[in-house]
This record gives C-alpha cells, sequence and structure tokens, in this order.
C-alpha cells in the first residue's frame, strides 16, 4: 500500500511554497477589484469596422480617460472599465467615439456608485465567511461521535482556506501580467470550490469514520492512510471529469464568465490537493501531536 500519509511533511511545504508566492503576489500586485467592488462604470463596445485596442487606449487617452482598462471580448468588442461617469459625460464619450470610429454600439452599461461597492464588498465577505462557519460546524456535528470532532471541521477549514488563498493569489498574478479583475462571478466561483472542496474532503473524512470503527486496534496514521487510498481514484476521476467540463466552459463560453470559470479551474485542482493531502495529514499531525516537528521543519 502507498504509504501517502507519511510523506505529509512534503506536502506541507509544497503547499507552503505555493502559498509563500501567492502572498508574494497578492503583496506585489494586490487585487485588481472589478466595478462592482470599487465604484465607477463599465461600457462594452462593438464597432462594425476592425479596430486595434491601442487605437482605442489612445483615443480615451486623449479625451482625458487614460486610466483605464480595457479587454478584448471578441471580435472588435471591447470591455471599458472607466471612471464612474455621468449622464452627460457618458453621451459625450459616445459621440466622441463614435466621431473618431464611425460606427460605436454600446452593447452594455453598468454603472456602480460608492456606497453600493463598498455594500457588495461587505457582502461578499459576509457570504464566504457564514459558509466557512456553517462548514466547520456542520462537520463537527457530522462527526460528534468520534473523537475530536471539531479537529475534522477545523481541518477542513484549514483546506478550505488554502484553496481561497491560491485562487486569490492566481488572480493577483493575472491582475498583475494581463489586467484581470475580481468581480461577483469571482465570488461566485469561491464559493462554489469551498463547496466542491469540502465534499472532497468529507468523502475522506467518511472513509476515515467507517475504519475507525472497524479497526479500532489500529495505529490512527495507518486507518487514515488506507482511507486515503481508498477514496483516491474516486475524488481524483470526480476533479478530472469536472476539469473537462469547466475547460468547456472556458474554452467555448469565453470572457462571459471568464473570472468563474478560470477561478473554477484554478480551485479545483487545489481543492483535490487540499482535500488529499492537506486535510488527513493535518488531522494526523493533531492526533499524533506533532505541532512542534511541524514547525521545526
Amino acid at each position: 500500500m502507498f504509504n501517502i500519509i507519511g510523506k505529509r511533511f512534503w506536502f506541507f511545504l509544497i503547499a507552503g511554497v505555493v502559498i509563500l508566492v501567492c502572498i508574494v503576489s497578492l503583496t506585489t500586485f494586490g487585487l485588481k477589484t472589478g466595478v462592482e467592488f470599487s465604484s465607477g462604470s463599465v461600457m462594452t463596445v462593438g464597432f462594425e469596422q476592425h479596430v486595434d485596442r491601442d487605437d482605442l487606449e489612445n483615443e480615451l487617452a486623449s479625451l482625458g480617460y487614460s486610466n483605464v482598462i480595457i479587454q478584448h471580448v471578441g471580435e472588435d468588442e471591447f470591455l471599458v472599465r472607466l471612471p464612474r461617469l455621468s449622464s452627460k459625460d457618458k453621451t459625450a464619450l459616445e459621440a466622441d467615439l463614435t466621431s473618431t470610429f464611425k460606427t460605436l454600439n454600446v452593447r452594455e452599461f453598468d454603472d456602480v456608485s460608492e456606497m453600493v461597492a463598498a455594500e457588495t464588498t461587505r457582502n461578499a465577505a459576509i457570504a464566504v465567511a457564514v459558509a466557512a462557519i456553517g462548514i466547520l460546524l456542520y462537520i463537527a456535528w457530522a462527526f460528534r461521535r468520534m473523537p475530536n470532532p471539531f479537529h475534522y471541521g477545523t481541518c477542513a477549514i484549514v483546506a478550505l482556506l488554502h484553496d481561497t488563498l491560491v485562487a486569490l493569489g492566481a488572480f493577483s498574478i493575472l491582475g498583475g501580467l494581463f489586467g484581470w479583475e475580481i468581480d461577483l462571478k469571482f465570488v461566485i466561483g469561491i464559493l462554489a470550490v469551498i463547496g466542491y472542496s469540502v465534499n472532497n474532503t468529507v468523502v475522506v473524512f467518511d472513509r476515515i469514520r467507517e475504519n475507525l470503527t472497524k479497526y479500532l486496534k489500529t495505529d490512527f496514521e495507518v486507518v487514515v492512510n488506507s482511507s486515503l487510498v481508498e477514496t483516491m481514484s474516486r475524488s481524483l476521476n470526480t476533479s478530472v471529469t469536472t476539469l473537462f467540463m469547466v475547460l468547456a466552459l472556458l474554452l467555448f463560453v469565453g470572457s462571459a464568465i471568464q473570472n468563474f470559470a478560470v477561478v473554477l479551474l484554478v480551485g479545483i485542482i487545489a481543492g483535490t490537493y487540499s482535500s488529499l493531502f492537506i486535510a488527513p495529514s493535518l488531522l494526523v499531525v493533531w492526533q499524533k501531536g506533532e505541532w512542534g516537528r511541524f514547525i521545526r521543519r
């Protein structure tokens, strides 16, 4: 049998390196927030003739909109993030762009005030926090007949924090390199990843519970390792098939759900890793009182 849990500190090391990279990225680049979280106006504009992104950017700069974010979302179609525009400013901007590029179709326009942006940010943080607390309490209740039921819930939450931090770090890198922003689709993706990851974790924990009742005198580390080996193929198969679906969404649906699909892609990979190699390993470390050894390493 594979001794996966015996290599737990190597798994912690890999996770630690990835998390360190994410923290450095978040410190260096930060997160570029979309209009939902930082206020402003977003226009999706299309042109009948070919327009280069650089030409559109230069034209906006000449009109006084130098600090804008432009994303190519289709053939001769762009998403433009601007400071908050009044009705007068919007009308004038559309007239100027029409004069320069001859044709202009405003496909979509969204305007978010500072108050709405602050409320959206607060509600998103509350949603993630409530989900985490709910998961902790549910897992502790589900494993209430096991010794130290809160250990299971806490280890699951640590795994979820790992997944969330990896997703944030990935979007920080994408934001720094390509100007990607986080928006409500990103938050929805994070909540979906949390649900997916905790499902994988509970599958492993449930098998640990079953095996502990069968092998009462077997060492806890051996039971956890056996349970992990027994459930690994199921978890990997589920993750791979889900990744195929997410890749299909990313390739064929495109920019409309770009943030949602990418955070799912990153989150599923990180969640599979944490469910199989972080959460069960933390259970063993906690059970065996290896925190001192863990810190020394």
